[in-house]
């Protein structure tokens, strides 16, 4: 299904049969919006139009009213929504993975201890071998290739999320390279979009990089094992994606910004991300188009969001955002 979405939506605009929406910004969901607009299509007659162009030119577009929804996983606070006039809501839970390509090492054989992983993206390890990794993987065979570094290229909430999970387990990273959407890295391959990166990883033996774990499920990738915040190893999978989402604090009053790197409990997986809607506020009418598509996904859409490996939402934060859109006259 998802194959299908993305011939259709990224082909381009389509003629509306009914409404005709458009939206762009992160790569992170996309693949869950692109299964979404199939089926809210097929049931509704409307078309969801979603480019995957970055976090970064989400924000640009939305703010510019050149599309009808930005989407973000770089959440904005109260004071840049209001300056730039913007309602924002979360849609669906994520997670990042470090996703690698080495020949002979399985998903979810390596473990990369978190400060580890900062000094890889800041050039510092460079070979798979290198005794840092070698002796948290003893019997792993690990080969003296060069590290393949892979990084996103683009204004990415991904990027975002990514480097303030590093700025928090590595104060070499927080004081030389910092957080933000788009970065001055110091070593790697810059992709555009997680597909970008994705394709770096597969034509790159002995690479690595961050992506969106449905991408990562896509392409076959391996995942690294990682530390919680209290230093446990942690694999990348639902339940532990699962186990920190539970924490997210979502309070409508700020426009329910919540960054979920770093959660306590012992199997929170240390890198998970919730990732946003962003809707002009003047736009009364199609807001509401905009509202009736992601309730359609809030009610029917949870079951695809979990094939693909994604967390959705809890049904008592759905409720909290129809509380929201009601406050604001969108639903």
């Amino acid at each position: 299904m998802v194959k299908k979405t993305v011939a259709i939506l990224t082909a381009g605009f389509i003629a509306a049969s009914a409404a005709n929406i458009s939206g762009a910004g992160a790569s992170f969901p996309a693949p869950v919006y692109f299964d979404w607009a199939y089926i809210y299509q097929k049931e509704t007659g409307s078309q969801v139009n979603y480019q995957s162009i970055g976090s970064g030119g989400g924000i640009k577009q939305v703010s510019a009213r050149t599309i009808d929804f930005g989407a973000s996983d770089k959440p904005l606070k109260k004071r840049a929504l209001d300056k730039k006039r913007l309602y924002q809501f979360p849609a669906v839970i994520g997670s990042i993975v470090a996703a690698y390509n080495i020949p002979g090492v399985k998903d979810g054989e390596l473990k990369l201890e978190n400060r580890d992983l900062a000094d890889i993206f800041l050039g510092k390890i460079k070979y798979w071998d290198d005794e840092r990794i070698t002796e948290d993987n003893p019997n792993l065979k690990l080969p003296h290739e060069e590290i393949v570094v892979c990084h996103r290229a683009d204004g990415s909430g991904t990027t975002f999320n990514f480097s303030y999970f590093l700025s928090h387990v590595s104060d070499e990273w927080a004081d030389n390279v910092g957080i933000g959407k788009a970065l001055d890295w110091p070593t790697g391959l810059g992709g555009k979009g997680n597909e970008g990166v994705s394709s770096l990883i597969s034509q790159n033996p002995y690479s690595i990089g961050y992506v969106e774990y449905a991408y990562k499920l896509k392409n076959g990738f391996g995942a690294a094992v990682l530390q919680t915040k209290s230093g446990k190893w942690v694999e990348a999978d639902e339940e532990n994606f699962k186990a920190a989402a539970k924490y997210a604090k979502w309070t409508p009053k700020k426009h329910f910004y919540q960054i979920l790197a770093l959660q306590p409990g012992d199997n929170s997986y240390p890198i998970v991300a919730a990732t946003f809607i962003l809707l002009p506020r003047e736009n009364a009418q199609m807001n509401k188009e905009v509202v009736k598509f992601f309730d359609f996904a809030f009610k029917n859409g949870d079951e695809d969001a979990r094939k693909l490996g994604y967390i959705p939402l809890p049904e008592d934060t759905k409720e909290m955002i129809r509380g929201y859109w009601r406050e604001h006259g969108l639903y």
